[in-house]
């Protein structure tokens, strides 16, 4: 069945109706059972690659089948405690955060010694919390079984699947924006599936044995931003010291791991880092660039020759790449923690762990698919919602495919970089309060820079409009403002696609409107809002990557995705952290001593405009094939004949203003979604 390829948990009520919905997941053929890892005092059991975590009456409380992710757990009592990441958790250490814990927050301070990458299940006095990460990375659902009362898991096509929910009419118009904005974001594509909100958990009340009549679940707010009051040094350590933690948590201890080297800042970081982990082998995979004033790829070489490595290798036009040395098996145990202290995440010494084998592998820029390439491939992953990236799911799977070949068993990538160290335009706005002059200085840089007037800019700061005001006018059917309009505000106001039809934009400026009546911020501060924002948005994208890795076989990780790296940023001084003199100041800071200096002094960034439009060329015939029987305007949302046009006129003006990659999206996974159950879910 399409999307079982991807992992999930289950939490359940301890009541007989729960223990029944569990018999109705989804799980892989039948197997003998065998125990789960020591420490879970015969609490655990594992059947055919499905964990089942029980109450203290015996019932199933957790079941997962984690495909890629470990799950470590520990019984005291009737608590309980469940942590699912990259990697497991010594049960010393979980004793060490479970014992003498009486409540969640008691158990969230003890939980901010780990690296924040971990889905949290803990049965306390009876109630079940459950929470994802403050980055967004990691997301919480809930719905309402008829019979067994609340259901959470991590995964929304589950509950869909569990409490037969038909698709959400309002949410799916939603997806066919360019992006959303907090909180519509969080608005599940099936209807009677909830989301809990990044930095909230939910808190499960206790059943009445043998019924599910029970209060609804609450959710509580676990994670607050902090005070942006250290110094850049200050904050570079504790950003550095949080970027080595988070990587070793997702590779520490394998032998062969790879590394996405575009040659950017972000991924140039991360290389190194994975390198001072220790590997016997550790390849980096640079895509060449068609445009041939491209940067990347010298960079990238840069890169690959300070770390010691060999020389490039153009992986061969049939996707095989040269065979993997075989460098031993791999350690018993990849555990990156230390003794179960309290600081058991601490650095180890540089220089302790011996170079690794290095290779460098380049794919011909002539064997890169432009974007839009295979769009059938969607079919293999049914993601939690139609994501804008989808378009580039084939020079995806070709990079993972080739990490792969090289005998890889993590592969690291530098997504969220950007949306962590970069700063949005708006982050700026925040710089006023306190410091006015210090504000105008680093303001009229970036108004230089960026080609602002100086009047529009002047009315965008003096704005002082309330996040709901905002809200409800942050989409538009005007055109889109021209490239040196101020952005500023709580967001970007987009425009709606010209595809799209009345009854599709109706139903986007009700769910505005709606959501602006009680909508408040993620943070006070503008900047920080549109800051945290982006950044979950963000992680929320890179979802569709961890699938096309599960899809294949090789795990993928976003460390910079980490709850302490977003901490540690958010932390410092704005002025410090942010500059229109400087190049992601922090991360540079942060990695110097690891990174050699010379790559830190990369001021420039390049994009893929270009292979984006040629994409809409080289692939007219599939995007017809795809508007021909739309799914999407057969529930009336889209206009499949302007959609068939514009196929036909790739350069059209209205494509260079409008993205088409949301709209793609949206019918991928529509397409999906429909044959993931044996019956047709629609409420249309």
């Amino acid at each position: 069945m399409p999307g079982q390829l991807r992992d999930y948990f289950v939490v359940l009520p301890d009541s007989a109706a729960g223990a029944a919905a569990a018999g109705q997941l989804p799980v892989p053929g039948a197997a003998a059972g065998r125990s789960a890892a020591p420490g879970a005092t015969g609490s655990a059991r594992e059947v055919g690659g499905t964990l089942t975590v029980a109450h203290p009456s015996g019932r199933p409380w957790i079941v997962a089948r984690p495909l890629v992710r470990k799950v470590s757990h520990l019984a005291r009592g009737e608590d309980a405690l469940v942590l699912i990441g990259p990697d497991r958790v010594p049960d010393a250490v979980l004793a060490g955060i479970l014992e003498g814990t009486r409540d969640r927050t008691g158990l969230e301070h003890r939980l901010a010694r780990l690296p924040g990458l971990y889905h949290v299940v803990a049965r306390l006095s009876g109630r079940s919390w459950i929470r994802g990460t403050a980055t967004g990375l990691r997301r919480i659902y809930h719905a309402r079984h008829p019979t067994a009362g609340t259901i959470a898991s991590d995964r929304p096509a589950v509950l869909a699947r569990l409490i037969d929910a038909p698709l959400d009419e309002s949410a799916l118009a939603l997806r066919l924006l360019d992006f959303l904005p907090h909180p519509l974001s969080r608005r599940p594509v099936w209807r009677g599936v909830h989301e809990t909100g990044a930095g909230y958990g939910l808190a499960l009340p206790v059943a009445a044995p043998g019924t599910a009549a029970v209060p609804g679940p609450t959710e509580h707010r676990w994670w607050e931003p902090p005070p942006g009051e250290l110094p850049l040094a200050d904050g570079a350590r504790k950003v550095g010291d949080a970027v080595a933690a988070s990587v070793r948590a997702h590779v520490g201890g394998l032998d062969r791991i790879s590394c996405e080297l575009s040659g950017g800042l972000d991924s140039t970081a991360l290389a190194f880092a994975a390198r001072d982990t220790g590997p016997a082998s550790l390849s980096l995979l640079t895509v060449a660039a068609r445009d041939r004033y491209s940067e990347d790829e010298t960079w990238a070489r840069r890169a690959v020759e300070a770390a010691g490595g060999t020389a490039a290798t153009t992986t061969r036009t049939d996707g095989a790449a040269p065979a993997a040395r075989n460098h031993g098996a791999a350690p018993a145990a990849r555990n990156g923690h230390a003794a179960p202290a309290p600081d058991h995440r601490a650095a180890p010494a540089r220089g302790r762990h011996p170079a690794p084998a290095l290779d460098h592998h380049v794919v011909p820029a002539a064997d890169a698919p432009y974007f839009y390439a295979d769009l059938a491939s969607t079919a293999a992953e049914l993601n939690d919602e139609p994501l804008p990236v989808a378009p580039g799911r084939a020079r995806a799977e070709l990079l993972l495919g080739r990490a792969r070949a090289t005998g890889s068993r993590y592969h690291l990538t530098g997504y969220g970089g950007d949306e962590i160290f970069l700063g949005l335009p708006h982050a700026y706005q925040d710089l006023f309060h306190g410091n006015p002059f210090t504000a105008w200085s680093h303001f009229g840089g970036l108004r230089h820079q960026l080609g602002w007037p100086l009047l529009p800019t002047v009315k965008a700061l003096l704005d002082r409009s309330a996040f709901p005001r905002w809200l409800a006018g942050a989409v538009t059917a005007a055109p889109q403002p021209v490239a040196r309009t101020p952005l500023l505000s709580w967001g970007v106001r987009q425009s709606l696609h010209p595809w799209l039809t009345g009854h599709a934009t109706a139903l986007i400026a009700e769910e505005f409107r709606a959501a602006a009546e009680h909508a408040e911020p993620i943070d006070p501060w503008r900047g920080r809002h549109v800051d945290i924002d982006g950044v979950r948005m963000g992680a929320r994208h890179f979802q569709a990557m961890e699938d096309i890795g599960m899809t294949i076989g090789l795990p993928v990780a976003a460390p910079f995705y980490d709850d302490r790296i977003l901490e540690a940023t958010l932390a410092v001084r704005l002025p410090e952290r942010i500059s229109p003199w400087r190049y992601k100041p922090l991360l540079v800071e942060a990695m110097r001593g690891v990174v050699p200096d010379a790559l830190l002094a990369r001021t420039t960034k390049d994009h893929m405009a270009s292979d984006e439009h040629q994409g809409l060329r080289e692939h007219a015939p599939e995007l017809t094939e795809l508007w021909t029987g739309s799914r999407l305007a057969e529930h009336g949302l889209v206009d499949s004949r302007q959609l068939l046009r514009l196929a036909a006129e790739p350069f059209s003006p209205v494509l260079v203003e409008h993205s088409i990659s949301s709209t793609v999206a949206g019918e991928t996974w529509l397409r999906t979604a429909e044959n993931a159950w044996s019956a047709p879910q629609s409420t249309l």
